[in-house]
Protein backbone atom coordinates (compact mmCIF):
# COMPACT_ATOMS: atom_id res chain seq x y z
CA UNK A 1 0.00 0.00 0.00
CA UNK A 2 1.28 3.46 -0.89
CA UNK A 3 1.53 6.02 1.92
CA UNK A 4 2.05 9.74 2.24
CA UNK A 5 2.52 11.75 5.42
CA UNK A 6 0.84 15.13 5.04
CA UNK A 7 1.73 16.83 8.31
CA UNK A 8 -0.84 15.49 10.83
CA UNK A 9 -2.62 13.44 8.17
CA UNK A 10 -1.52 9.91 7.32
CA UNK A 11 -2.73 8.99 3.82
CA UNK A 12 -2.87 5.38 2.60
CA UNK A 13 -4.16 4.24 -0.79
CA UNK A 14 -6.25 1.07 -0.56
CA UNK A 15 -6.80 -1.34 -3.44
CA UNK A 16 -10.29 -0.62 -4.74
CA UNK A 17 -9.90 -2.62 -7.94
CA UNK A 18 -8.52 -2.17 -11.42
CA UNK A 19 -10.17 -1.78 -14.79
CA UNK A 20 -9.36 -0.91 -18.39
CA UNK A 21 -11.54 1.52 -20.33
CA UNK A 22 -11.53 2.92 -23.83
CA UNK A 23 -9.00 5.73 -24.00
CA UNK A 24 -11.09 7.73 -26.43
CA UNK A 25 -13.98 7.71 -23.97
CA UNK A 26 -11.76 8.77 -21.08
CA UNK A 27 -10.35 11.69 -23.07
CA UNK A 28 -13.52 12.71 -24.88
CA UNK A 29 -12.89 15.13 -27.76
CA UNK A 30 -9.09 15.07 -27.40
CA UNK A 31 -7.37 13.36 -30.38
CA UNK A 32 -5.53 10.15 -29.54
CA UNK A 33 -2.34 11.53 -31.05
CA UNK A 34 -2.31 14.06 -28.18
CA UNK A 35 -3.54 12.12 -25.13
CA UNK A 36 -1.53 8.98 -25.92
CA UNK A 37 1.66 11.01 -25.44
CA UNK A 38 0.68 11.51 -21.80
CA UNK A 39 -0.97 8.20 -20.86
CA UNK A 40 -0.14 4.68 -22.05
CA UNK A 41 -2.66 2.88 -24.23
CA UNK A 42 -2.68 -0.75 -25.40
CA UNK A 43 -3.35 -2.17 -28.86
CA UNK A 44 -7.09 -2.32 -28.12
CA UNK A 45 -7.17 1.39 -27.27
CA UNK A 46 -7.65 0.60 -23.57
CA UNK A 47 -6.01 2.49 -20.71
CA UNK A 48 -5.29 1.21 -17.21
CA UNK A 49 -7.26 2.84 -14.40
CA UNK A 50 -7.04 2.34 -10.66
CA UNK A 51 -10.12 2.84 -8.46
CA UNK A 52 -8.35 3.32 -5.16
CA UNK A 53 -9.95 4.83 -2.05
CA UNK A 54 -7.72 6.96 0.14
CA UNK A 55 -7.65 6.31 3.89
CA UNK A 56 -6.88 9.46 5.87
CA UNK A 57 -6.02 8.96 9.54
CA UNK A 58 -6.30 12.32 11.23
CA UNK A 59 -7.17 13.62 14.70
CA UNK A 60 -8.24 10.17 15.86
CA UNK A 61 -10.58 9.67 12.88
CA UNK A 62 -10.42 7.13 10.06
CA UNK A 63 -11.70 8.81 6.90
CA UNK A 64 -12.16 7.34 3.43
CA UNK A 65 -12.34 9.15 0.11
CA UNK A 66 -14.62 7.02 -2.11
CA UNK A 67 -14.91 3.23 -1.78
CA UNK A 68 -13.78 1.30 -4.87
CA UNK A 69 -15.38 -1.18 -7.24
CA UNK A 70 -16.51 -3.59 -4.48
CA UNK A 71 -16.09 -7.35 -4.46
CA UNK A 72 -18.64 -9.98 -5.40
CA UNK A 73 -21.30 -7.60 -6.72
CA UNK A 74 -20.53 -7.69 -10.44
CA UNK A 75 -21.42 -10.61 -12.65
CA UNK A 76 -19.10 -11.68 -15.47
CA UNK A 77 -20.98 -9.66 -18.08
CA UNK A 78 -20.69 -6.46 -16.04
CA UNK A 79 -17.02 -7.08 -15.35
CA UNK A 80 -16.44 -7.47 -19.07
CA UNK A 81 -18.46 -4.37 -19.97
CA UNK A 82 -16.72 -2.29 -17.31
CA UNK A 83 -13.27 -3.67 -18.12
CA UNK A 84 -12.77 -4.94 -14.58
CA UNK A 85 -9.71 -7.17 -14.21
CA UNK A 86 -9.45 -6.99 -10.42
CA UNK A 87 -12.07 -6.38 -7.77
CA UNK A 88 -11.60 -4.53 -4.50
CA UNK A 89 -9.57 -5.76 -1.53
CA UNK A 90 -10.30 -2.76 0.71
CA UNK A 91 -11.31 -4.89 3.70
CA UNK A 92 -8.12 -6.96 3.41
CA UNK A 93 -6.01 -3.80 3.22
CA UNK A 94 -7.72 -2.38 6.29
CA UNK A 95 -6.99 -5.62 8.13
CA UNK A 96 -3.29 -5.25 7.31
CA UNK A 97 -3.46 -1.83 8.98
CA UNK A 98 -5.11 -3.28 12.08
CA UNK A 99 -8.51 -1.86 11.16
CA UNK A 100 -11.94 -3.21 10.27
CA UNK A 101 -14.68 -1.54 8.20
CA UNK A 102 -16.42 -0.75 11.49
CA UNK A 103 -13.47 1.51 12.38
CA UNK A 104 -14.18 3.91 9.51
CA UNK A 105 -15.73 7.08 10.94
CA UNK A 106 -16.32 9.21 7.84
CA UNK A 107 -16.61 8.57 4.09
CA UNK A 108 -16.26 11.46 1.63
CA UNK A 109 -17.93 10.68 -1.69
CA UNK A 110 -16.74 12.81 -4.58
CA UNK A 111 -19.81 11.44 -6.37
CA UNK A 112 -21.87 8.27 -6.41
CA UNK A 113 -21.12 6.63 -9.75
CA UNK A 114 -20.77 2.89 -9.43
CA UNK A 115 -16.97 2.79 -9.65
CA UNK A 116 -16.78 5.12 -6.63
CA UNK A 117 -19.79 4.00 -4.59
CA UNK A 118 -20.07 0.23 -5.12
CA UNK A 119 -17.78 -0.39 -2.17
CA UNK A 120 -20.34 1.11 0.22
CA UNK A 121 -22.33 -2.14 0.26
CA UNK A 122 -21.83 -5.90 -0.03
CA UNK A 123 -23.77 -9.13 -0.10
CA UNK A 124 -24.02 -11.04 3.16
CA UNK A 125 -26.32 -14.01 3.78
CA UNK A 126 -28.34 -13.19 0.69
CA UNK A 127 -28.92 -9.50 1.44
CA UNK A 128 -27.10 -6.26 0.77
CA UNK A 129 -25.68 -4.57 3.84
CA UNK A 130 -23.57 -1.52 4.61
CA UNK A 131 -19.85 -2.27 4.61
CA UNK A 132 -18.92 0.67 6.85
CA UNK A 133 -21.79 0.50 9.30
CA UNK A 134 -20.48 3.14 11.72
CA UNK A 135 -19.48 5.75 9.15
CA UNK A 136 -21.11 9.06 8.32
CA UNK A 137 -21.24 9.27 4.50
CA UNK A 138 -20.96 12.76 3.01
CA UNK A 139 -22.04 13.75 -0.48
CA UNK A 140 -23.63 16.80 -2.09
CA UNK A 141 -27.41 17.10 -1.90
CA UNK A 142 -27.60 17.29 -5.69
CA UNK A 143 -25.68 14.02 -6.01
CA UNK A 144 -27.79 12.26 -3.40
CA UNK A 145 -31.00 13.35 -5.11
CA UNK A 146 -29.87 12.03 -8.48
CA UNK A 147 -28.56 8.80 -6.97
CA UNK A 148 -32.07 7.98 -5.75
CA UNK A 149 -33.87 9.27 -8.85
CA UNK A 150 -31.50 8.96 -11.81
CA UNK A 151 -32.31 10.21 -15.28
CA UNK A 152 -32.26 8.19 -18.50
CA UNK A 153 -28.49 8.67 -18.85
CA UNK A 154 -27.35 8.31 -15.24
CA UNK A 155 -29.43 5.27 -14.32
CA UNK A 156 -26.67 3.10 -15.78
CA UNK A 157 -24.29 4.10 -12.98
CA UNK A 158 -26.52 5.13 -10.05
CA UNK A 159 -27.62 1.77 -8.68
CA UNK A 160 -30.04 1.22 -5.82
CA UNK A 161 -27.79 -1.63 -4.62
CA UNK A 162 -25.23 1.03 -3.68
CA UNK A 163 -27.49 3.42 -1.76
CA UNK A 164 -30.48 1.65 -0.22
CA UNK A 165 -28.52 -0.15 2.54
CA UNK A 166 -26.65 3.05 3.58
CA UNK A 167 -29.36 5.71 3.26
CA UNK A 168 -29.59 6.27 7.03
CA UNK A 169 -25.86 7.04 7.16
CA UNK A 170 -25.85 9.74 4.47
CA UNK A 171 -25.33 13.42 5.28
CA UNK A 172 -25.55 16.05 2.55
CA UNK A 173 -24.37 19.59 1.91
CA UNK A 174 -25.04 22.31 -0.63
CA UNK A 175 -21.98 24.20 -1.93
CA UNK A 176 -19.15 23.74 0.61
CA UNK A 177 -18.70 21.79 3.80
CA UNK A 178 -15.90 21.68 6.35
CA UNK A 179 -16.17 18.07 7.47
CA UNK A 180 -13.45 18.46 10.10
CA UNK A 181 -10.91 21.28 10.36
CA UNK A 182 -8.53 20.89 7.43
CA UNK A 183 -10.87 18.79 5.27
CA UNK A 184 -13.38 20.56 3.02
CA UNK A 185 -15.76 19.26 0.35
CA UNK A 186 -16.54 21.62 -2.55
CA UNK A 187 -19.43 21.02 -4.94
CA UNK A 188 -18.26 21.51 -8.54
CA UNK A 189 -20.74 19.75 -10.81
CA UNK A 190 -19.45 18.84 -14.25
CA UNK A 191 -18.67 15.15 -14.32
CA UNK A 192 -22.00 14.67 -12.59
CA UNK A 193 -24.31 17.45 -11.50
CA UNK A 194 -23.46 16.75 -7.86
CA UNK A 195 -19.73 16.06 -8.22
CA UNK A 196 -17.41 17.42 -5.52
CA UNK A 197 -13.69 17.80 -4.94
CA UNK A 198 -11.93 17.47 -1.59
CA UNK A 199 -9.47 19.98 -0.20
CA UNK A 200 -6.97 18.96 2.48
CA UNK A 201 -5.14 21.79 4.24
CA UNK A 202 -2.29 21.51 6.73
CA UNK A 203 0.21 24.12 7.92
CA UNK A 204 -0.20 26.31 4.84
CA UNK A 205 0.00 23.41 2.38
CA UNK A 206 -2.88 21.96 0.36
CA UNK A 207 -3.76 18.73 -1.41
CA UNK A 208 -6.63 18.96 -3.88
CA UNK A 209 -8.34 15.68 -4.63
CA UNK A 210 -10.00 16.28 -7.98
CA UNK A 211 -12.28 13.25 -8.19
CA UNK A 212 -13.37 12.72 -11.78
CA UNK A 213 -12.80 16.32 -12.83
CA UNK A 214 -9.21 15.14 -13.17
CA UNK A 215 -9.22 11.36 -12.94
CA UNK A 216 -5.54 11.12 -13.91
CA UNK A 217 -2.60 13.49 -14.16
CA UNK A 218 -3.03 13.42 -17.96
CA UNK A 219 -6.34 15.30 -17.61
CA UNK A 220 -4.79 18.49 -16.24
CA UNK A 221 -5.70 20.59 -19.28
CA UNK A 222 -9.08 22.15 -18.40
CA UNK A 223 -10.35 21.38 -21.91
CA UNK A 224 -9.58 17.66 -21.61
CA UNK A 225 -12.90 16.32 -20.37
CA UNK A 226 -14.38 12.83 -20.36
CA UNK A 227 -17.10 11.55 -22.64
CA UNK A 228 -18.64 10.37 -19.36
CA UNK A 229 -19.05 13.98 -18.17
CA UNK A 230 -22.73 14.89 -17.97
CA UNK A 231 -22.01 18.64 -18.08
CA UNK A 232 -18.66 19.13 -19.84
CA UNK A 233 -18.77 22.93 -19.90
CA UNK A 234 -19.25 22.89 -16.12
CA UNK A 235 -16.27 20.53 -15.85
CA UNK A 236 -14.15 22.94 -17.87
CA UNK A 237 -15.19 25.97 -15.81
CA UNK A 238 -14.66 24.21 -12.47
CA UNK A 239 -11.32 22.72 -13.45
CA UNK A 240 -10.07 26.01 -14.89
CA UNK A 241 -10.95 27.85 -11.66
CA UNK A 242 -9.46 25.20 -9.38
CA UNK A 243 -6.30 24.88 -11.46
CA UNK A 244 -5.73 28.62 -11.35
CA UNK A 245 -5.95 28.61 -7.56
CA UNK A 246 -3.96 25.41 -7.12
CA UNK A 247 -1.06 26.20 -9.46
CA UNK A 248 -0.61 29.66 -7.93
CA UNK A 249 -0.73 28.11 -4.46
CA UNK A 250 1.71 25.26 -5.20
CA UNK A 251 -0.90 22.64 -4.29
CA UNK A 252 -0.52 18.91 -4.53
CA UNK A 253 -3.06 17.11 -6.70
CA UNK A 254 -4.27 13.64 -5.78
CA UNK A 255 -6.07 11.08 -7.94
CA UNK A 256 -8.52 8.21 -7.71
CA UNK A 257 -8.04 6.62 -11.14
CA UNK A 258 -4.42 7.32 -12.03
CA UNK A 259 -2.42 4.14 -12.67
CA UNK A 260 0.90 6.05 -12.60
CA UNK A 261 0.81 8.73 -9.90
CA UNK A 262 -0.76 9.12 -6.47
CA UNK A 263 0.18 12.78 -6.12
CA UNK A 264 1.78 15.41 -8.32
CA UNK A 265 2.79 19.05 -8.17
CA UNK A 266 3.10 21.07 -11.35
CA UNK A 267 5.09 24.21 -11.96
CA UNK A 268 3.02 27.40 -11.94
CA UNK A 269 2.30 27.33 -15.70
CA UNK A 270 1.01 23.76 -15.19
CA UNK A 271 3.30 22.31 -17.85
CA UNK A 272 5.92 20.31 -15.94
CA UNK A 273 5.59 17.94 -13.00
CA UNK A 274 8.05 19.14 -10.35
CA UNK A 275 7.24 16.68 -7.54
CA UNK A 276 5.40 13.39 -7.51
CA UNK A 277 4.52 10.25 -5.57
CA UNK A 278 4.25 7.28 -7.90
CA UNK A 279 1.76 4.45 -7.60
CA UNK A 280 3.33 1.12 -6.70
CA UNK A 281 2.29 -1.56 -9.15
CA UNK A 282 0.69 -4.64 -7.64
CA UNK A 283 2.44 -7.95 -8.18
CA UNK A 284 -0.34 -9.26 -10.44
CA UNK A 285 -0.34 -6.27 -12.79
Amino acid sequence: MDNFKFHAMQMTWLNGGLNYLDGGTMFGPVPKVLWSRRYDVDKNNLIELATDPILIQYNGKNILIDTGLSNGKLDEKLKRNLGVVEESSVEEDLDKLGLTPADIDIILMTHLHNDHAAGLTKWQDGELISVFSNAEIYTSQVEWDEMRDPNIRSKNTYWKENWEPVQDQVKTFEERLTVVPGIEMIHTGGHSNGHSVIKLTQNGETILHMGDLMPTHAHSNPLWVLSYDDYPMDSIAAKESLMKEALAGNYWFSFYHDAIYRLVKWDEPGKEIVESVKRTKLSNE
